[in-house]
Formats: C-alpha cells, structure tokens, sequence
C-alpha cells in the first residue's frame, strides 16, 4: 500500500463522511432499455437532474420544458441527448408535457422575484417560532400554486406551526423540505479544492454514494481534509473515476507481492494508475521505479522484464 497512508487516520474515524448506502440507485450500464429520444432536463432551482422523453416534440440543449417532476409540474432547462442516463431505470423516465412559450418564460421571471419576498418572510417567521433551521433556497412552481422551501437543520424540526403562518400569508400549498449536507451543496453550488464547480452542482446529482474504499483504491491518502469537499462529506469525483481506477488496477499488480529480480527479493509497495510507474522495495535496501510495461504476469506470476 502506498506510504501516503502513513500517519493518517484509521478508516473507520472517516465513517461520518460516507454517503448512506440507500441515496442513489446503482444502475449498471447497459442492464435496461431506455426509451428514444431520451433528454437529460435540469431543474435549476435545486440542480436535479431528471430525464425525460417525448414521441414527437423535438427540443435543443438550453430550450425550457414543463415536466412532472416530484415536486408537481414544472419548468426545466434541456441538457442535451443522452444513451446511457446515470442512476435511473427507465421507470424513472418522464414524459416532456410541452415546450416552454414565452408567456411561460415571463412568468417564471415575474416568480423568481417573488421568491426573494417569500424567503425573507420565511426567515422572519422561522425566527419567530425560535426555529433552529437555515434556509437554502425557495421556489414557485410554475404550473401550480404551490411554494417550496428548503432548508437545513441538525436535528428535526418540528414546522407545523410555522407552515400554518406560511399558509395565511401566500394562501396557496406550502411544502417544507429538510435536506442535507450534499443538497445544500448542490443547489448554492460553488468551487472545490480542485478549482471547479461542484460536480452535484454542474455535472449530475445522481452518482454512486461515495466510500472510504473508493478513496483506498485510488491510492489517497486517508485524511479528511484531503477527501472531503466543502460540504464535509467525500469528494464526488470519487465515485465517478473510481470505475477508471478498477479498470486500471485489473492490469496492474497488486501492492504488497513479492518478486525476485536482480538477485534480490523486491515487494511492491507502491502502484501508481495514473503514471503507471510501480515502486519496489528490495530486501536489500534498494528503491526501484519502473514503468508498468516493464511488467508481466506469467502463469499467474508477476515479473520483471
């Protein structure tokens, strides 16, 4: 194993950072049939993806669309095509209700300022009811009437009461959702350690929950600091370059064999995916790099060439 784990935390004080095992569906690729066209749609109020198709409607990326969603029906932005959707099965897939008019567009704009006004009484209230509860983000779905407040808490919350002052003042369907640390990331968005947007924030919310193991079999280093993004859980690129790096692994050998070269016994203590340079220790004290290609498996056996 590498010596970047030296001196870092035991895995199991990291258990905290791990995603529940239960968020996202793992959907192998190519194990359903999905229909055509099938269009990635984002809502862009909460960075969720959803896909989505239609026998005859045709779109282009950047064009609005009204969809049932889970929330109710309402408006999302076209991604672009896709083949291979992320973490759905085709059951997940939903019908695109029409084509967003400019009618709808204007409308959409007139409720984005009023959800300004409603997140300011939302906190008015919220403090009123001396509700420990931070506020993410409010929406108007477009076609009901209906508001959605999210927010973030560290303990349940008991918001009865704040929804029935809710309910007096817009006069229409309130729903209050309590989210966690990973959606709160995703719908304000920013940059990681990397210096990019969040990948729940830009690239797709529905990647494989993230593992300690993922971080061990890409060779980091087992503290939080370092494979943790702002949000204090695992880094997301995780998940989606793990499958690269045990693809890799597969023709690479396995840290901790033992071979003979040069009239010595070496044991590799370092093997690199990304550079494909293996690192050796010799029972005689030397250090050897070698590039992978200067290694062979014969009959089962690792060796040196």
């Amino acid at each position: 194993m590498s010596s970047e784990f030296n001196d870092d935390i035991h895995a199991e004080d990291l258990s905290s950072l791990e995603d529940p095992q239960s968020e996202v569906v793992d959907v192998q690729a190519g194990a359903y049939v999905y229909p055509s066209p099938l269009y990635h749609l984002k809502l862009e109020y909460s960075s969720e993806s959803l896909y989505a198709t239609h026998p005859s409607l045709e779109v282009a990326p950047g064009d609005y669309v009204l969809v049932p969603t889970r929330y109710g029906k309402d408006l999302a932005v076209v991604m672009g095509t896709v083949r291979a959707p992320i973490g759905i099965k085709p059951d997940d897939v939903v019908v695109i209700d029409r084509k967003a008019d400019e009618q709808n567009l204007a409308h959409a704009a007139d409720l984005r300022q009023k959800e300004e006004q409603a997140f300011a009484v939302f906190r008015e209230k919220a403090i009123m009811h001396r509700l420990e509860m931070k506020l993410i983000a409010t929406h108007y779905l477009l076609d009901e009437p209906k508001i959605l407040f999210f927010f973030s808490a560290e303990n349940r919350v008991d918001f009865r009461d704040l929804v029935k002052d809710l309910v007096s003042i817009f006069k229409m369907r309130i729903e209050l959702r309590q989210i966690g640390v990973r959606d709160e990331s995703r719908i304000t968005g920013g940059l990681g350690v990397c210096g990019r947007p969040y990948c729940c924030h830009s690239l797709t919310d529905k990647l494989r929950p993230v593992s300690i193991r993922m971080a061990k079999d890409q060779n980091l280093s087992l503290n939080s600091l370092k494979i943790s993004g702002q949000c204090g859980r695992l880094l997301c690129c995780l998940s989606y370059e793990h499958d690269w790096y045990c693809e890799e692994r597969k023709n690479l050998p396995n840290e901790g064999i033992r071979l003979y070269y040069d009239e010595s016994n070496f044991r590799v203590t370092e093997v690199n995916p990304l550079t494909r340079m293996i690192r050796l220790q010799g029972e005689d004290g030397r250090v050897l790099e070698i590039p992978s290609s200067r290694m062979s498996k014969v009959d089962g056996k690792w060796r040196i060439v």
